[in-house]
């Protein structure tokens, strides 16, 4: 698909308007809602940090939920597409926010920690070796600057109960920052 392109449109309306407008930092809210064509709206703030509503997505939690979702989907393509039949999938996704002093920042590490379970037929190693290619083939994660470490399990599924695989492995983003994984 090399020089093909695909367009994405999203509308963002601000709710947060007290009366005031942004006359005072502290007085105005943060709520707001992301609009896609054909989808629900999706309701947003800022984390509480910024004085955002601690029950409401944020801008950082969606960032993390899009390299997540964009990994696990290209990884189960691959899964499908190379005999690896995968029965369960779950990612506890975290990052680390730094801030510059000068009012903005970056986050500086993602860490994936995948949770896969596939059939016991299926071959564990290219199960693992899929999550490489899935990085690669990641939109999120090729547009994203921050380096993105993965923390794999691999589990055989035995007769409705899991089986856990020798320790994850993990590998960081070669294209970002070196950087350690986790312990």
């Amino acid at each position: 698909m090399t020089g093909k392109t695909h367009e994405y449109a999203a509308r963002l309306v601000w709710d947060g308007n007290t009366g005031t407008g942004t006359a005072r930092y502290a007085n105005y809210g943060r709520q707001h809602r992301i609009l896609i064509d054909g989808k629900p709206d999706l309701e947003a703030s800022a984390d509480p940090m910024f004085k955002g509503d601690a029950n409401t997505h944020n801008p950082e939690d969606l960032f993390l939920a899009a390299i997540a979702s964009c990994h696990m989907l290209s990884y189960l393509a691959l899964c499908a597409r190379e005999g690896v039949n995968v029965v369960s999938y779950e990612d506890d996704v975290s990052g680390t926010l730094e801030f510059d002093g000068r009012g903005g920042g970056r986050f500086t590490e993602v860490v994936l920690r995948p949770r896969v379970t596939i059939t016991a037929e299926s071959d564990r190693e290219l199960a693992l070796h899929l999550h490489e290619k899935a990085h690669e083939q990641c939109y999120i994660a090729a547009s994203c600057s921050v380096p993105i470490t993965h923390e794999v399990t691999v589990s055989a599924a035995e007769s409705g109960r899991r089986e856990s695989a020798s320790p994850p492995p993990s590998f960081t983003d070669p294209r970002s920052a070196p950087s350690a994984p986790r312990p």
